[in-house]
């Protein structure tokens, strides 16, 4: 799908951000003087954690006093017994802020896999043998140069990207506003920060009870999602903000989002610093290819096109490159039959992806469980949440 750059309806510009009356937690760009350029930097807990001992839990130390009127050994030491067993028993846990990172099971990140001594239990994902570009231009993805599919190219569509879609200020108060919240440790060296209901997607269960809404400053972005094709009648419930770092090896699997709840359109705002979005697809058979064709994917395969090329679908990855500020909007295929991803490698600079999901076609008007949508419509849309 072709690259956009500003509101489609002719004429109407985006009103400024942040118009009169406007909450201080609905204003985006920063009142009176202008707002510093938010920069890479990331949290003084995280930087303290990496000089701390690789421990699961903090060490317990007892002082013994000396002397005869000091507990004799064996009284210490039963007492330090009966303390961790009815820690262990009480299911005690560190708490969140001496941990060194979230990674659980295969996920690990820069920090655990520093811990490990030995050959090395975890394995980065595999790189893909054929590596594609994805252009917004034309909606194309084309092999990389020097690569054996150089200038050979097939339709990828389902993808929509929007540059500059908010300013360096809006961004920088954004930013601001995140940061005045605690962030909690995630997986493969994320951070994160939850406005939506409690999701269990394996029993297809929710709970609302600490859903409060999207947060304040997303009030104007997602007014402004409006004034765009294809975004007019979006209504996110449910906002995610994922915190990248190449300090922790941040990165995140290949995936595909949630249909149960999720709905068609899976919209990211993309803050502080570029990176790619690496698209894979695990099907069988094969991709048909053409030459690189100029014009846009749509215009041309209404004609005859003269594919005389193929390749696996499972060595296949496109690279989306997505600018600093910009908008990607996944549907179709896109959304459904590849898997998307962010590698480690892609992260050079902090980043935060701001992610908006919709609600699926059964929480929708018509559907099965539409009470419940409406609800949760409610609640997201009054942008008075705090992360849950």
């Amino acid at each position: 799908m072709a690259k956009r750059r500003g509101p489609a309806r002719a004429g109407a510009a985006a009103p400024a951000v942040g118009g009169a009356g406007a909450s201080r937690s609905q204003v985006l760009a920063p009142s009176g003087a202008r707002a510093q350029e938010a920069g890479p930097r990331d949290s003084a807990a995280a930087t303290t954690g990496r000089k701390r001992a690789a421990t699961s839990c903090p060490a317990t130390r007892t002082t013994t006093p000396s002397g005869p009127s000091g507990p004799a050994p064996a009284m210490a030491a039963a007492a330090a017994a009966a303390a961790a067993a009815a820690a262990a028993a009480a299911g005690a846990e560190e708490p969140e802020v001496l941990r060194e990172c979230g990674c659980k099971g295969i996920r690990t990140c820069l920090i655990c896999e520093r811990r490990r001594d030995g050959d090395p239990t975890w394995e980065l994902p595999p790189q893909k043998a054929h590596r594609f570009i994805y252009y917004p231009s034309t909606g194309w993805a084309v092999g990389a140069k020097e690569s054996d599919f150089e200038d050979w190219a097939f339709p990828f569509p389902g993808v929509m990207l929007i540059e500059d879609f908010v300013s360096r200020e809006e961004e920088a108060e954004m930013v601001r506003l995140m940061d005045r919240d605690p962030w909690k440790l995630s997986q493969s060296g994320r951070r994160k920060q939850d406005y939506g209901p409690k999701v269990n997607f394996r029993k297809q269960k929710l709970k609302i009870a600490d859903f409060t809404g999207l947060p304040g400053f997303s009030q104007e972005v997602v007014r402004r999602m409006g004034l765009y094709p294809g975004l007019e009648d979006f209504r996110p419930v449910e906002q995610c903000h994922l915190d990248y770092c190449p300090e922790r090896g941040s990165a995140i699997d290949p995936h595909l989002d949630d249909t149960w709840l999720w709905g068609e359109r899976l919209v990211s705002l993309s803050l502080l610093s570029p990176t790619v979005l690496s698209m894979s697809r695990d099907a069988p058979g094969c991709l048909l290819l053409c030459s690189a064709p100029s014009g846009s994917a749509e215009a041309l395969l209404g004609g005859v096109m003269a594919f005389s090329r193929s390749v696996l679908c499972q060595e296949v990855e496109v690279a989306i490159p997505v600018p600093r500020r910009s908008l990607l909007v996944l549907t179709g295929a896109a959304r459904h039959e590849w898997q998307h991803a962010i590698h480690r490698r892609h992260i050079t600079a902090r980043r935060i992806g701001v992610t908006f999901r919709e609600l699926s076609a059964e929480f929708s008007s018509g559907g099965r469980r539409q009470e419940l949508g409406q609800q949760l419509l409610q609640i997201s849309l009054s942008f008075q949440g705090r992360p849950v």
